[in-house]
């Protein structure tokens, strides 16, 4: 192993190859990236927006021919292997082309499948990939409080996704993101659009975060040693509660918008009535009911730990995003 490594973005080195981009929109700048890791260093669901952001930021730190981008959809990385990076097609419903896009990864990002429901049999597979490969050790990224009592739908693929991947004796770290900034973009622009916001949230507060940062976070574990076998939350810096999205959304209306406050059972009348898919209108309404239950309201200090910045504003995001 060499020592410690350290590249400024646009300096010297490969660390200017690949030009920062932001993924949601808004202003965002990174300083610095760093790491003590040498070795290969595997990236699932590459092709998809956060697989992506985590590949683009692991890659100004490491060197192209050790960063392994997994991805059922090749062709949609051909930028990043002309850098040099390895990427391999793999389908977790097929578990021989996973152990062999494994092989040689050390340590390894799993991201969750979007086969909500369907998905703990895709990510034991996996699991039992990396093993067989002989991978060390694994960042899975997960959801905040995968217990019991939050009723969000997700959390049962989570939970026991975290139970397989400890139970396999591979070194681990949860990374359990909180709800996407960006997403709530649309239901503010509803509500200024309509002059009522509906949410079923209460008293409740989310401490919604960014993909830039979720990506960044993600990154510093597999560049950096040192949270092997620990759960991070990772929050955005303030809890958001209703009282903050109606007051968003007046400022894109230029006028007073209502705060009206619904059952579940009212909120999820009101998304089929509008168009939303079964499958959406069933998760947006549990983390809705998980907000207000006090499961996604804990702000964490992660993103700036990991990433020695300050993670993103949840007002900034929606505002430069409305401005776009």
């Amino acid at each position: 192993m060499d020592g410690h490594r350290e590249l400024s973005v646009g300096g010297s080195g490969h660390a200017n190859i690949l030009p920062f981009r932001n993924h949601c929109g808004y202003s965002s700048t990174v300083i610095m990236v760093t790491t003590d890791w040498v070795g290969m260093i595997g990236i699932t669901g590459a092709s998809g927006a956060l697989g992506r952001a985590t590949a683009e930021v692991v890659l100004r730190s490491v060197e192209p021919r050790e960063v392994v981008l997994v991805t059922r959809r090749p062709a949609a990385l051909d930028e990043l292997a002309a850098l040099g990076a390895h990427v391999r097609h793999a389908d977790f419903d097929e578990p021989h082309t996973v152990k062999a896009a494994f092989a040689g990864v050390e340590r390894l990002l799993l991201i969750s499948t979007d086969n909500v429901g369907s998905r703990l049999d895709q990510h034991r597979a996996a699991i039992d990939a990396a093993v067989v490969a002989g991978v060390s050790y694994v960042a899975y990224t997960s959801v905040p409080a995968p217990v019991t009592d939050n009723p969000a739908v997700v959390v049962a693929d989570h939970a026991l996704t975290e139970r397989a991947l400890v139970e396999s004796g591979l070194a681990w770290t949860m990374l359990r993101n909180h709800l996407y900034a960006h997403l709530q973009l649309q239901g503010i622009q509803n509500a200024a659009a309509t002059g009522k916001l509906f949410t079923n949230i209460g008293d409740g507060a989310a401490a919604f975060v960014t993909r830039d940062d979720c990506a960044a976070a993600a990154a510093a574990v597999l560049t950096r040693r040192g949270h092997e076998n620990t759960a991070l939350e990772i929050s955005g810096p303030e809890a958001v509660g209703a009282r903050q999205l109606v007051d968003l959304a007046q400022e894109i209306r230029g006028d007073s918008v209502e705060l009206v406050h619904v059952d579940d059972e009212d909120l999820a009348a009101g998304l089929l009535a509008a168009g939303l898919p079964e499958p959406a209108v069933q998760l947006v309404t549990s983390f809705g009911a998980a907000t207000r239950g006090g499961f996604l309201e804990h702000v964490t200090t992660a993103v700036r730990d990991l990433t020695r910045r300050e993670p993103a504003r949840f007002a900034d995001v929606v505002r430069a995003l409305s401005a776009v």
